[in-house]
């Protein structure tokens, strides 16, 4: 059996980002470790975690393109499922999140918005899709 296990963020400060997921998301903090270079969050089935970028660069030796708010998102986002789109996004925005699109009523039903957090991670804020 394969399942989908945990999304790894590389970010700069490993503490300042649980920090940032605890208060705008209400996500649980499962540990950090005494290093602070690796933390994860209880978010569900799927873990959402965060890797130092020193951490991320031992197992990367080549480098990776590192998130930035200064520059373009990635083409990849994580999603968050809510009943409440817009109180989401305000409570994110109070704790340091960046609109990119307010929410939008998609033809299928569905509520979407989009923000970046802190480390510049693209962020769908959306309900769930019906059918």
């Amino acid at each position: 059996m394969l399942k989908f296990g945990y999304t790894i963020l590389y970010v700069e400060n490993v503490e300042e980002s649980i920090t940032f997921y605890e208060n705008a998301f209400g996500f649980s903090r499962k540990f950090v470790t005494p290093e602070g270079d690796y933390g994860e969050l209880i978010t569900g089935e799927t873990t959402l975690s965060f890797a130092s970028k020193k951490l991320a660069s031992k197992s990367l030796p080549d480098g990776f393109i590192e998130s930035r708010l200064e520059d373009k998102p990635f083409a990849i986002e994580i999603g968050f499922i809510t009943d409440n789109v817009p109180e989401v996004l305000q409570k994110a925005t109070s704790f340091g999140a960046v609109i990119v699109s307010e929410p939008i009523e998609k033809p299928w039903g569905q509520i979407v918005a989009y923000a970046r957090d802190l480390n510049g991670f693209l962020i769908e804020i959306c309900t769930e899709v019906k059918g």
